[in-house]
């Protein structure tokens, strides 16, 4: 394999003008995927359709409804923000002028087109006669008491629009999203005009915050937006400045910096030409998993490179011993990188399967900029000096006291290869307690306002965000059984204590009839005012919908919850047929998906862990050192996992991608560490000697990238994301657990379990 790769390679550091032509094709094909991906992609698209397409089964199924059944309006109870209000005086006088107005001066926004709240909700009565829920002012404190009453009875306002302590209400505000001025306008433009508004009664003491659909988005790509670049400008500053003290070379280290960007920037160029839509797989994990993967390779090309350099060796001629001794270590790691992530591609989401497909693209991009850019930077006068300040480096003057840490490894290498397999075993126990988890606030920064005030709802409210049943029914079954079921669909969700107010057509008749039989209640149905009833019931349509309110506890907290809801109602269905019940809305989506994406990415991290033993096994000519390969590999993601139990954190999108990038990570340097024992392992007859020249050989380059990738990842600890901090502390611990896996385990086991074939004579290989 040695073989092959030299003379594939060769003409890299042999023609560095043809290898200079390369690098600027790929970045010219790159700037026209990041400029103008359609130049190229239209080629490979699939003409329109000329013919106009059918209308949707929604659409048609409208446009079939009876006139009049289409010109009834419904209520829309979600809102593109909610105004949350905090006071006690919703109930007085001068607390419903200052609410009243506080509306007014919102609703006289440009591209603010409504606002529910209390007031806006009609009554209900058996006699379908409207009638405000306030008072006319002026008004008494006992007519204000009985208005507060009729609020906590109704299924409108109760738990929907009004806490039941009456200390917080909801606005609803819907957008005109053409109008809307910025993005600052959704969130502290509100709070700003509702506050001053709020200011012109200085004897009524209330606050305002904002959330919902809306603020939550916005507050989350812009959260991600700035602090990935903040973070990102940091860790790249921190990376550079310790590079230039490590390696005492500044071009040294511009060349491998600027590597490590041509890979990212060859990769976002050339996955530009896919379009993918918004995905924060690619756009924010994959530049940081390219990065660090061409910046650990790069190094350990350019230590090698310096070395040859510092021992007499000319420009070319350690360029073309660099590829030599390294070129086919950082192959492999670019190989087994790749084929790990790019198992996401068997993923059931079509999100981590386009991850999977980028990483590919991303990580061969950044071995061909690594292999192509540093030997030809190396050969002109940029590379001239690259030996100069070596003796002085840090790493280089103290590797020998490290390297004492190798012989006492060698002198108890029973202790260590055994106490590293069962630390893992242990590890690997206490890992299995992680569950996937994900929540809607996972990628707000905690002390956002859409945050805080979405908290103060789940407290006040039982949950901010709604999820449905929808029962629907066939056109044999009449009214009356369709209540029946509807009534034990709500008996269903009011049994489970994480379900906040549940309401349907059938709450909202039983508060109008009291504790009348089901007839008695589709009775009171009709003498509903039509857009209260329509939004939960259409008759014509033979369609019914249940609403119910969700904390923000998580899929872990929910799932056995929906999983006990839906087995409930599947087992209602089939006691009642010609009944569809479905669990649907923006939670159960969350449940159903995102679990499944976790358990995709965890499947991947699986397969990609037994594919890079394998390729291991192969490349090296071993099954032994396949088998060896797995406990220092592992050993790093056991750390990781040990950590997030012990910090009570859960499986996550994010924390799943770590152990993704960590796992090449660890590759990287255990790849990097065996190919240079097998090479020295040709040269002595002792594989205790070999283990040594291989550190000698690798150990810069290997403490060198944990020392600044360790250092880069603490930057983003400033942050106030917590994606971001989860992040960055899963790997630091991981990168810094595989220095010490490969420092302390590889090379116990190596020396335990690996044997020389036969007994060599040197000079006969000469």
């Amino acid at each position: 394999m040695r073989r092959i790769f030299d003379q594939s390679t060769a003409w890299i550091a042999n023609r560095p003008s043809l290898a200079f032509l390369v690098i600027v094709f790929i970045s010219i094909l790159a700037s026209i995927g990041l400029v103008r991906p359609q130049l190229l992609s239209q080629y490979w698209k699939e003409p329109p359709q000329s013919a106009t397409p059918a209308p949707s089964t929604t659409v048609s199924a409208i446009n079939e409804r009876p006139a009049s059944y289409r010109r009834v309006p419904t209520m829309r109870m979600g809102g593109d923000a909610i105004l949350v209000v905090e006071s006690e005086q919703f109930f007085s006088q001068r607390g419903l002028d200052a609410m009243r107005h506080v509306i007014r001066e919102l609703e006289s926004l440009d591209y603010v087109t409504r606002v529910t709240w209390m007031d806006s909700i009609p009554s209900m009565n058996l006699f379908g006669l409207a009638e405000p829920l306030f008072p006319k002012a002026p008004a008494s404190t006992e007519r204000f008491e009985r208005a507060k009453q009729r609020a906590l009875a109704h299924p409108f306002i109760r738990g929907q629009l009004l806490s039941a302590d009456t200390r917080t209400a909801l606005m609803l505000v819907d957008f005109d999203f053409l109008m809307i001025p910025s993005d600052d306008a959704c969130i502290s433009g509100l709070r700003e005009v509702a506050t001053a508004a709020a200011a012109e009664f200085p004897d009524v003491a209330m606050t305002f915050s904002v959330t919902g659909r809306v603020p939550i988005v916005v507050t989350s790509v812009r959260g991600q937006d700035s602090d990935r670049l903040k973070y990102q400008l940091i860790a790249y500053g921190i990376i550079l400045g310790l590079s230039v003290v490590l390696f005492r070379g500044i071009s040294a280290v511009v060349i491998v910096a600027i590597a490590a960007a041509l890979g990212v920037f060859w990769t976002v160029g050339l996955v530009g030409f896919f379009e993918i839509d918004f995905n924060p797989l690619v756009n924010v994990i994959l530049p940081v998993l390219v990065s660090l993967v061409g910046f650990t390779d790069g190094v350990h090309l350019m230590a090698t490179i310096r070395k040859i350099r510092a021992n007499g060796a000319t420009s070319h001629q350690a360029a073309v011993e660099g590829i030599r001794q390294v070129g086919l270590a950082c192959a492999l790691t670019s190989l087994t990188t790749a084929i790990g992530l790019g198992s996401l591609l068997l993923a059931h989401h079509e999100m981590v399967r386009d991850f999977g497909m980028c990483s590919v693209i991303g990580v061969t991009a950044t071995f061909v900029a690594v292999i192509t850019w540093i030997p030809v930077a190396c050969s002109t006068r940029l590379g001239s000096r690259l030996h100069i300040g070596l003796e002085h480096s840090l790493i280089e003057r103290n590797l020998s006291r490290i390297g004492g840490i190798i012989e006492m490894v060698l002198a108890r290498r029973v202790w260590f290869a055994s106490g590293g397999v069962i630390l893992l075993v242990i590890m690997s126990a206490i890992c299995a307690q992680l569950r996937p988890d994900e929540r809607q606030t996972t990628t707000l920064p905690k002390s956002s306002e859409p945050a805080l005030a979405m908290a103060q709802v789940d407290r006040a409210m039982g949950g901010l965000e709604t999820s449905l049943v929808r029962v629907i029914w066939e056109d044999s079954i009449d009214v009356q059984a369709a209540g029946e079921v509807i009534s034990q669909v709500d008996q269903i969700l009011n049994r489970e204590p994480l379900i906040g107010h549940p309401l349907s057509i059938m709450t909202i008749a039983a508060a109008l009839s009291g504790e009348g039989n089901t007839k008695c209640q589709m009775a009171m149905i009709d003498l509903l005012p039509p857009q209260l009833k329509r939004t939960f019931y259409s008759p014509e349509e033979h369609r019914a919908t249940i609403t119910f309110r969700v904390q923000d506890l998580g899929i872990k907290t929910y799932g056995p919850v929906f999983e006990r809801i839906e087995q409930q109602l599947l087992e209602l269905q089939q006691r009642r047929p010609g009944f569809t019940l479905e669990l649907a809305g923006t939670a159960v989506w969350r449940w159903r998906n995102l679990y499944q994406i976790v358990i995709d990415l965890l499947a991947s991290l699986g397969s990609a862990a037994i594919i890079i033993f394998v390729v291991l096994g192969v490349t090296y000519r071993s099954v032994r050192v396949g088998l060896i390969s797995i406990v220092p590999n592992l050993f790093p993601l056991a750390v990781a996992g040990v950590y997030l139990v012990w910090a009570g954190e859960s499986l996550e999108i994010v924390t799943v991608c770590a152990f993704t990038v960590c796992l090449g990570i660890a590759v990287d340097d255990t790849i990097h560490f065996l190919t240079r024992f097998f090479e020295e392992r040709e040269n002595t007859d002792s594989d205790d000697e070999a283990i040594r020249r291989a550190f000698t050989g690798v150990g810069t380059a290997l403490i060198i990238t944990t020392i600044v990738l360790v250092a880069g990842f603490s930057s983003v600890f400033f942050s106030d994301a917590r994606d971001h901090i989860l992040f960055a502390s899963m790997g630091t611990i991981t990168i810094t657990a595989a220095l010490i896996a490969d420092l302390l385990i590889l090379p116990a086991m190596l020396s335990l379990f690996l044997k020389q074939p036969a007994k060599r004579n040197k000079s006969s290989n000469r």
